[in-house]
């Protein structure tokens, strides 16, 4: 069966922006909408419809009126299928942006970049002269090469100026998500020997990524497996968007040791084996959203250990996304509040640290952690307080 039809868009459109505006005075979670004028708000920004023609703006113009209720996890977002898009390609290398001459050169080969293999002689001073047999200069745009070639045959012409030797090799290309992926475990991996250097192997690192299963089942993994033995444990919440995991993390770093496993003199391990009962900190910043500012304030209520590091804003409620009936536009309303022992709301309740410390761009840019540091310290500075 096929079927036709007109769409009239500046009637769908003004059917939606009622939508959203009903839902919210219906579903946000305190009734009084933090004081907001709804109904005013709704004229001031209906005035707008008859100038948009695009679901890109009026995804925007939605935003800015949600953002009127001065709250998270609000916002409209427009995602529209483009499987024939442009979308970069990447190598998973870094370059060296003060080299001057023709071509990129390398600094770093990163693990599981798409270029590492066994035959391959790309390594860090490397030069990319050419990218399928066009040019790289001071005036070209590297990633125009690099468009629509994600895992497709692409042809890398090489110059190593240490050995004054000119190649060539194929490579495939990864996207920029996979990419991202490398880096992320590769700063993931930087903190981890961060940490075990300054501390001397005496302390443990795990990030937590998310507020999510993959996340909790990371976090158990490398806890009570390549950390069992450290004394103590940094938990880096730093850049986690959320989820809802802040109990299972909670209860899981709240253990209390009351047995140790001893046949024929032999520590094999003390009771709980599931959770962990050594000393722990916390790092945060202002990157934290939404359950991981849930998960550091539950930690510090229950006195588990402190905080280190930034101010997390006031972001833990529960959300509910709704997917309108075009397909592609989406819309956020915190339906859920959470309130402290004290009656108090968290979301617009800003969470200080026990210790603040910002990384300062200026350090970070040298590939320094402050944070990280003020961690380590801290904890080496509890372990000596709880020697005999």
């Amino acid at each position: 069966i096929n079927g036709e039809m007109v769409l009239q868009e500046p009637s769908e459109r003004a059917y939606l922006f009622e939508h959203v505006w009903r839902q919210v005075e219906k579903k946000f979670y305190k009734v009084s909408l933090h004081d907001v004028e709804w109904e005013y708000y709704k004229k001031a920004y209906a005035r707008f419809l008859p100038h948009i023609n695009n679901d890109h703006d009026f995804a925007d113009m939605l935003s800015e009126m949600l953002g009127e209720l001065n709250a998270s996890h609000t916002g409209a977002r427009y995602r529209p299928e483009n499987e024939e898009g442009d979308e970069t390609a990447a190598l998973g290398l870094f370059y060296d942006y003060d080299y001057e001459g023709n071509g990129l050169k390398i600094t770093e080969v990163m693990d599981k970049s798409p270029v590492v293999k066994e035959d391959s002689k790309i390594k860090a001073g490397v030069v990319i002269e050419k990218i399928d047999g066009q040019a790289i200069t001071p005036q070209t745009n590297p990633y125009q090469l690099l468009n629509r070639k994600a895992d497709k045959n692409t042809l890398l012409s090489l110059y190593d100026p240490a050995g004054k030797e000119r190649w060539e090799e194929v490579v495939k290309p990864i996207s920029l998500r996979e990419e991202s992926e490398l880096r992320y475990q590769r700063w993931v991996e930087n903190c981890r020997k961060a940490v075990e250097e300054l501390s001397g192997g005496r302390i443990g690192y795990v990030h937590v990524r998310g507020m999510n299963d993959d996340s909790y089942r990371t976090v158990y993994e490398e806890v009570l497996g390549r950390h069992a033995n450290k004394e103590a444990l940094i938990v880096d919440t730093r850049f986690n968007g959320g989820g809802w995991l802040h109990d299972n993390l909670a209860t899981f770093l709240s253990g209390q040791k009351y047995v140790t496993m001893m046949p024929r003199g032999q520590d094999l391990g003390s009771e709980p084996m599931s959770k962990w009962y050594k000393p722990s900190v916390v790092l945060m910043s202002e990157s934290n959203y939404s359950d991981a500012h849930m998960f550091p304030y539950a930690y510090k209520a229950l006195g588990i250990g402190k905080l280190i590091g930034m101010p997390v804003p006031g972001t833990a409620t529960a959300v509910w996304w709704e997917r309108l009936h075009t397909g592609d536009l989406i819309f956020g309303i915190p339906q859920v509040g959470v309130v402290t022992n004290d009656g108090e709301y968290l979301e617009n309740n800003q969470l200080e640290p026990d210790i603040k410390v910002p990384n300062e761009p200026g350090v970070v840019s040298k590939g320094e952690d402050q944070q990280l540091e003020a961690a380590v310290k801290e904890l080496l500075r509890q372990l000596e307080q709880a020697r005999p």
